[in-house]
């Protein structure tokens, strides 16, 4: 099994297919061809981040991966942890910091992430690391539109096998606060009529079921509007819809399209596709992710919920 070491050296600007260059104008997503011609050049860092979700682990990274990327378990290495109880959160910066730093990504670099590409909960991996380095300041971050499972599917691609060990780096975080409100910030927001968005599906969004034991009462925040995970890939695959689909399954769910919206589930995975879509892909910088989600708010008997089917 080889061992390469993944350069951190960084150039000036990167060229898109397209030619427009990256350290101007970093692209949320990028396509297949875009990646087979820069996934190996200097500035360039390719993040495999598939998981339990998407049922893979490193054994399958070093089966076969795209050339020169780098692993990271999002699962098990740190994207996530759990704070006053409340599962998925986002850490703290510092181990943010350095778990980055150890995947040989510095500031200057552009970060290219894939999970395996299959469904929206496996895309909602890569939207939520994303929406990590956004967060901490980072602006040179994109995704692989379709995942891993569009890479392969190219005949001629090459699929690297073994590890690529990262020469570790500095990565110092710019914490963006207002990207993350917190419990008290969404009771507020509610309150004053600002837009609220619950991705989950249908069943949890109506109280019928629950994500046990992450969420311990059923329904959802009172006017809150659904839109689930699985509208914003083709038919819930790996590959994200084209914007004027979302905009008529925006409208459908009765979700507009701009001002302030606050994107909620269990633990703060899907909301991150939500947020990805609204913010990043049809424009609403408006739009915030609710990190703690329906874990952290039923867990506070205090704060309202409407369930819209009883169910015992």
């Amino acid at each position: 099994m080889k061992k390469l070491t993944v350069s951190t050296a960084i150039t000036a600007a990167w060229i898109l297919g397209g030619g427009v260059a990256l350290a101007d104008s970093a692209t949320p997503l990028v396509n297949v061809q875009w990646v087979k011609e820069n996934a190996c050049k200097p500035g360039v860092v390719i993040l495999d981040i598939r998981n339990q979700l998407d049922g893979h682990t490193k054994v399958d990274y070093l089966r076969g991966h795209i050339p020169c990327a780098v692993y990271s378990d999002y699962m098990k290495d740190g994207w996530r942890t759990k704070v006053n109880n409340i599962p998925g959160m986002l850490p703290p910066v510092p181990a943010l910091e350095k778990l980055i730093g150890s995947l040989g990504i510095s500031n200057s670099d552009h970060v290219v992430i894939y999970s395996a590409g299959l469904n929206g909960l496996d895309m909602g991996s890569a939207t939520r690391v994303y929406w990590t380095f956004k967060v901490l300041g980072d602006d040179n971050v994109s995704i692989l539109d379709g995942g891993y499972a569009a890479y392969e599917a190219v005949k001629g691609n090459k699929i690297e096998t073994g590890t690529n060990t990262p020469k570790p780096a500095t990565f110092t975080a710019s914490f963006r606060k207002d990207m993350v409100p917190g419990e008290a910030d969404v009771a507020k927001a509610m309150k004053s009529g600002v837009v609220l968005v619950d991705n989950r599906p249908a069943d949890q969004y109506l109280g019928v079921n629950r994500n046990t034991p992450a969420v311990t009462r059923n329904g959802t925040l009172p006017g809150a509007k659904n839109l689930p995970e699985s509208w914003f890939t083709d038919n819930n695959g790996g590959a994200f819809r084209a914007p004027a689909e979302l905009k008529a399954l925006y409208k459908e769910a009765g979700v507009p399209l701009k001002g302030e919206e606050i994107n909620f589930c269990n633990t703060g995975h899907w909301a991150s596709l939500g947020w990805f879509v609204s913010s990043e892909l049809l424009g609403n910088k408006s739009a915030k992710v609710y990190d703690g989600s329906m874990s952290q708010w039923s867990a506070n008997a205090s704060l309202p919920m409407v369930q819209k089917i009883k169910v015992q």
